[in-house]
Parts: structure tokens; C-alpha cells; sequence
């Protein structure tokens, strides 16, 4: 095994020198030609005087710039820190002044607000800047990698509503790459694969499942940087996709295309995560193509993936999966036992794929004996397929009745009309807190009719309180309700 994820790309180029490895609307580019710009940029680096640990940052959209400066940020021994194109100046002052970023990456468009962040030097591709940049000749080091060494920092609300850093050592990313790689029924990845990568390579999905696990494999990665349901299927066909890595609204975005099942004839593996996958979506999406969508779990700290349906060989509406090799798992009561076969509990695990902590100083991470909590609440079938329930920092607690969101939002999508669904707990002044429910539907659905609906289907505890029908909800970048945003917009108590 590796012990630096840029290690990945060295073999690639070695083993495939001339198979595509990076493919762009602008270029194709070769294994050979992507370990020899990660080089560069690894050399560039340390030409500039940067020690090992430094952090840099990256704030580029989907292309080859972001491969080979995230690859040659690692083989240079330092620290990457992928940050949202979307984020605000504010936002990357606050994130940047805490993990101590010394270089930020950045595409043209978003060159500027990374320029108002104070004292922050500014490195833009293509630039003359970046062509003397890469020129550097310093030599790369010789000396072997610490697979405990800090690899990557990704910002996440973890297990509370606050960002923070995840500290993902380069042992962890690899053993996740290995994981997934044991997975043959039918496999994860193939070198003959060519993948399609929609979400943000800052994003811990697309950036070690998808991008790390291409490289393990020297297979070929097509790249967009925003997705169209249309021009997204005239790639799968352009350039042959066998593999989709998607979020469940690509999914439902597609339902809707005209062709959809003749462009996804030749794709063998239809993969979402990032965000739940309801249960009529994944249904309609096979009636409608034939192939279904193989759903996993995972999150930030974890590399990211936990679960997935590729372990049983049996995709299951509603459900995740089991853990991939070399994780274990169990799910826990409040008291910290493990729950009765078929009880919701709280989702541990352990394996070399966890995060060491958050920044800087380790915090909140696995415990003594390496189990680390979720915070995802879930229960197991008769097969050992894990169905998410709900996140426990969400639960509703009503009149001292636990009611969570995600039983309620899949009642509700059931009926007719309503397209999708968000819900919470607001403060109440006779049950503690009471449940609210944000409806997108059709014009003729009405609040009323949506109560009514629920009523007949829910537990008098767990029925909403207030539905308001809104024209959309906020999402994050890969498509997943935020539910922050929502409560900061809409939220408030119930009279």
C-alpha cells in the first residue's frame, strides 16, 4: 500500500502512461501528462520556500488545475485545504484565519474574493505567475511519507452546526481508496472505467470516492464543473461513462430528460451519496431506465464512505448498505449500549478510514479504543441494511416523545403533488417543541390537504404542527436541504 495519496497518480503514469486520465470539455489528458504537471506543482511549491505541514489552499472549480495542484500539494509533503467556490469572503477570512493557510489556489472568478481576504497571497492557473510557478526545479523529497501525516483539512458542521476543520491523514484517505477497492459484486471500480464527476472535487464524495479511487485504478475521470441534465447525459454518451457518481438531484433532474434510458445504456454503475436518497426517486429512476442507483453512507471524517449498498451486491429502496471491509460498526443507545436487533440507535465506527480529530489539536475524534460517533441515527433489517432515521442533533422532542425529521419527510413525499419536503422542531409552549414541516408541491396542494395526508399516516405526536408551502429550499452544493439556512430564513416557534 501507498503511503501518500499522490503515490496513487505515480503508479497510474507508470503502469498506463498514455490511457486518458483527466477528461475536460477543453482537453484529454494522459496519466504521464498529469503525474508530470503534479510534479511541477510539487516542485513549485517548495521552490517558493513552503516546509512540509504548510497549508494551501484550494479554490478552483472541476478541471485538470485542481487534479494536479491538489496531487502535487500532497507529493510536496504539505497540507491541501479545498474550499467551495461559493464561499464569501467573510466566510474564507473566518475558515482560513483558523487552519493558517499560507496559499490559495484560486480559478479567475473567484481570484478576487480570495484577493480581499487580508494578507493572503493569491496563485491563479494560467496565469504568468503560475507558468513561472511551475517551472520551479527544486528537487521533490526522497525522504518516505508518515502515512500519519495530515494530508488533507475539509471544512464540516460534523457532529454540531459549527464548520470545522476535519484533520484526514494520508493513511486515512488511502484506506478508504483500499475499502472500496475490495468491493466486487458488482465492483466499485474497474481500470477500464470511465467515470462521471458532477460535485465539487472540494467536496470529500467526488474528491477521494471518485477522484482518489480513479487513480487507484488508473482508470479515466470525466470532469464538469456545473451540471445540466441534458449536456450531462450528451457526455455519458460523448465519452463512453460506465460509472456515474452522482447526489440524489441529479437523479431526479433526469427523470424528467427525454432519452434518458438510450444515454445510460452503456453505464454499468449508477452510484449516489452525499445526501439521502429518497425512496420514490430511486424507484421511478429504475422503472424509467432499467439499472439501478446503488446508494452509499458516509461522511466528512470517515474518508468518506461507511456504507454501501455495493457490499450486499443488492441495491434496497430506502436503504444504505452495509459497512465496507474493514469497518466496523454499531449502532447505540443514549446509555452507550448496543441497541436490540431492528432498534434505531446511533451509528459508531472504526477503521482505518476515521479522521484524526478536528484542528488543530485532535479534538472530538475517536475514542480510546477508535470508535467515533456520528451522529446519524439509524437501524439494521433482517439482512443487516442500515436505513438512516435522522441526524440526533435534529430530533424533535415532543411532550418527551422522540419524533425524527426524516421518518416524517418520507411520509410526507408520499402524497401526491408534493415534490420535496424539510422538517424541524420549533419551539412550543405546551409540548416543548413542536414539528414544522416546508413543503415544494404542485399549485393545487395546499397545507390543509398536506395535514391531512399526514394525519392519516403519522402518530398524533409526530404529525407537523405548521406546514407552510414554500416555492424551493436552500440546499448545499451537493443537493442535501440546509436545514441551517432554512431555520435562519423560516424558523421561529409554533403558537
Amino acid at each position: 500500500m501507498v503511503a501518500n495519496l499522490a503515490d496513487l497518480v505515480r503508479a497510474a503514469a507508470e503502469s498506463r502512461p498514455r490511457h486518458p486520465a483527466v477528461v475536460t470539455e477543453e482537453r484529454m489528458t494522459t496519466w504521464s501528462e498529469v503525474d508530470w504537471q503534479v510534479r511541477a506543482v510539487a516542485s513549485g511549491l517548495i521552490s517558493r520556500g513552503f516546509d512540509k505541514g504548510t497549508r494551501i489552499g484550494l479554490m478552483l472549480h472541476n478541471g485538470l488545475e485542481f487534479v494536479t495542484t491538489y496531487f502535487g500539494i500532497l507529493r510536496a509533503g504539505m497540507v491541501a485545504v479545498p474550499l467551495n467556490t461559493g464561499y464569501t469572503a467573510n466566510e474564507l477570512t473566518r475558515m482560513i484565519d483558523g487552519v493558517g493557510v499560507r496559499l490559495v489556489v484560486a480559478d479567475p472568478d473567484v481570484a478576487g474574493v480570495v484577493g480581499q481576504v487580508e494578507g493572503l497571497e493569491v496563485l491563479v492557473p494560467g496565469s504568468e505567475a503560475w507558468r513561472r510557478f511551475t517551472v520551479g526545479s527544486s528537487p521533490l523529497p526522497t525522504d518516505p511519507t508518515d502515512p500519519e501525516s495530515l494530508a488533507v483539512l475539509l471544512f464540516t458542521s460534523g457532529t454540531s452546526s459549527r464548520p470545522k476543520a476535519a484533520m484526514l491523514t494520508h493513511r486515512a484517505l488511502i484506506a478508504n481508496v483500499e475499502q472500496l477497492s475490495q468491493l466486487q459484486n458488482p465492483p466499485a471500480m474497474t481500470a477500464e472505467d470511465v467515470v462521471l464527476s458532477v460535485l465539487p472535487l472540494s467536496h470529500i464524495y467526488a474528491l477521494n470516492a471518485t477522484l482518489a479511487l480513479v487513480a487507484r485504478h488508473g482508470a479515466t475521470i470525466v470532469l464538469t464543473s456545473r451540471f445540466d441534465p441534458a449536456l450531462a447525459l450528451d457526455s455519458i454518451h460523448r465519452h463512453k461513462v460506465t460509472n456515474v457518481a452522482g447526489a440524489p438531484p441529479m437523479y431526479v433532474a433526469w427523470s424528467g430528460q427525454d432519452g434518458l434510458a438510450a444515454a445510460l445504456q452503456g453505464v454499468r454503475l449508477l452510484v449516489s451519496g452525499a445526501a439521502p436518497l429518497p425512496r420514490n426517486v430511486m424507484e421511478q429512476f429504475e422503472t424509467l431506465t432499467g439499472k439501478p442507483i446503488w446508494e452509499g453512507y458516509g461522511m466528512t471524517e470517515c474518508s468518506p464512505v461507511i456504507t454501501a449498498s455495493l457490499v450486499s451486491g443488492q441495491p434496497k429502496a430506502g436503504f444504505v448498505g452495509q459497512p465496507l471491509p474493514g469497518i466496523d460498526l454499531e449502532l447505540r443507545d443514549e446509555a452507550g449500549d448496543v441497541v436490540e436487533d431492528g432498534d434505531p440507535g446511533e451509528i459508531f465506527v472504526r477503521g482505518a478510514n476515521l479522521f484524526s480529530g478536528y484542528w488543530p489539536d485532535g479534538a472530538d475524534g475517536p475514542d480510546d479504543e477508535g470508535w467515533f460517533g456520528t451522529g446519524d441515527v439509524a437501524y439494521a433489517d433482517d439482512e443487516g441494511d442500515l436505513r438512516l432515521v435522522d441526524r440526533r442533533r435534529e430530533l424533535v422532542i415532543v411532550s418527551g416523545f422522540n419524533v425524527y425529521p426524516r421518518e416524517v419527510e418520507d411520509v410526507l413525499l408520499q402524497m401526491d403533488g408534493v415534490l420535496e419536503v424539510a422538517v424541524m422542531g420549533v419551539s412550543h409552549p405546551y409540548t416543548g417543541e413542536a414539528v414544522k414541516a416546508f413543503v415544494v408541491a404542485v399549485p393545487d396542494v395546499t397545507s390543509e390537504s398536506i395535514l391531512d395526508f399526514a394525519r392519516a399516516r403519522l402518530a398524533r405526536f409526530k404529525c407537523p404542527t405548521i406546514v407552510e408551502v414554500v416555492a424551493d429550499l436552500p440546499h448545499s452544493v451537493t443537493g442535501k436541504v440546509s436545514k441551517a439556512r432554512l431555520r435562519e430564513d423560516f424558523g421561529g416557534s409554533a403558537s
